[in-house]
């Protein structure tokens, strides 16, 4: 019972004695010591997959004056209890909000890993080894500040061992100690042994490095933006995805980043900022506001998720060709690409998904579509009629007598 020794006397002694987790006030009574104790206890439970989730996180890293006990109690209150509402939470709530959307985030990643959907499944899980403790550790090199082979010398020169360009999972797979490969896929992303900690290497703190799943990566690249393109990134915090954007445009262009969460736009901030990126307009509203037919945002469109669950992938591509026929197409991308979408509509094999069995990383879905132009047939069709054989005779008369100015057309004139 260490865990409830040390957390009830910390929060007892820390907290004021009408602040509260739960809705607790610690005051001397008997039923707030026995909700407290459960409290704890669920906490207990949980155990395994709070370490995983803080240790994932950096909690501890980045915040050395908060005690382990006391971060599980309440990051399964943040993550996993009711969350902290009105006053609750006391002079720890500014610490939490600070790593909210990295906690959920890595929560999130976890139930992807283990397969499961609901917290309560986490539970069920043995927490023996499985394919997600075997995913490597994959570091994106962000071009806006750094190059690739610069960053691979500075590993070299604190004792890292190169070994060139993986040419299959089997060599990802293989990765030991301080050894590492540059992805056989993507371009700029080097591969790590699993569970190679880099959150305190100065050039992830300088924004050189960014610590990014494979699959993650997948959305930008198959999104090619072209420097100078306009972007919108829906649901953009964290903003790793929204940083690799930067760097595939060069900072050239314009990224709108719409979440509707200000705590995580606030972090999504600091991260863009340490990563260098200039072009990004960041929005606090919900992007299904925006008008479809704005010029700015007509450009191709990625569906991606961190989930393998059918009716978030799969099912939203359907719906989506079906309720728009004949305005997109399905994109077939990286033909490579070992595991694909699911066969439960015809071109469902275009889309991508990975997990750690199959792909080496984590669990995560991306299909690409593409805006269909009119055929020409159809615009024709659709053209007024041409006009008389006289109106070509009058137009030049107008233009030869009045250069420079377009003529009226009959129509117009009608107007």
């Amino acid at each position: 019972m260490a865990l409830y020794a040390t957390a009830a006397s910390v929060l007892a002694g820390v907290e004021s004695r009408r602040g509260s987790i739960k809705g607790l006030v610690y005051a001397s009574s008997f039923q707030n010591v026995k909700q407290l104790y459960a409290l704890v206890c669920e906490t207990q439970r949980y155990s395994s997959v709070l370490d995983a989730v803080i240790t994932s996180a950096g909690l501890l890293r980045a915040e050395k004056k908060l005690r382990p006990h006391l971060a599980k109690v309440l990051v399964y209150e943040l993550l996993l209890g009711k969350g902290f509402k009105g006053g609750s939470g006391g002079r720890w709530k500014p610490l939490l909000d600070r790593h909210q959307a990295r906690l959920k985030a890595e929560l999130a990643r976890l139930k992807v890993h283990r397969g499961v959907s609901k917290n309560e499944d986490l539970l069920q899980v043995e927490s023996k080894p499985g394919p997600a403790s075997q995913v490597p550790r994959f570091v994106r090199v962000n071009t806006l500040k750094t190059c690739c082979d610069d960053a691979v010398d500075y590993f070299k020169r604190q004792g890292f061992s190169y070994q060139g360009r993986a040419s299959s999972l089997e060599d990802l797979r293989a990765l030991k100690g301080k050894c590492f490969l540059l992805d056989p896929l993507l371009p700029e992303l080097l591969v790590f042994p699993a569970q190679t900690d880099l959150h305190d290497h100065p050039l992830y703190r300088a924004g050189h490095l960014i610590l990014q799943d494979k699959a993650s990566c997948l959305p930008a690249v198959l999104l090619a933006p072209p420097p100078g393109s306009h972007v919108i990134d829906a649901c953009a915090a964290p903003g790793n995805k929204t940083s690799h954007l930067a760097a595939l445009l060069k900072n050239q262009g314009k990224i709108f980043a719409f979440d509707l969460d200000a705590g995580r736009l606030a972090s999504m901030a600091t991260l863009l900022a340490r990563a260098g990126v200039s072009c990004c307009e960041l929005a606090e509203e919900d992007f299904l506001a925006i008008s479809p037919s704005d010029q700015r945002y007509r450009q191709r469109l990625v569906y991606s998720t961190c989930s393998l669950c059918q009716e978030e992938n799969e099912d939203v591509v359907r719906d989506a060709l079906q309720q728009n026929s004949g305005t997109f197409r399905l994109v077939p991308v990286l033909p490579s690409w070992p595991h694909r979408g699911l066969g439960t509509f015809p071109g469902a094999e275009r889309c991508l998904r990975a997990s750690p069995e199959t792909t080496l990383t984590g669990g995560f879905f991306v299909a690409v579509l593409e805006r269909v132009e009119a055929p020409s047939s159809v615009s024709r069709a659709e053209a007024p009629a041409p006009p008389p054989e006289a109106a070509p005779r009058r137009k030049r008369r107008r233009r030869a007598a009045a250069p420079g100015v377009p003529p009226r057309t009959e129509q117009e004139g009608k107007r």
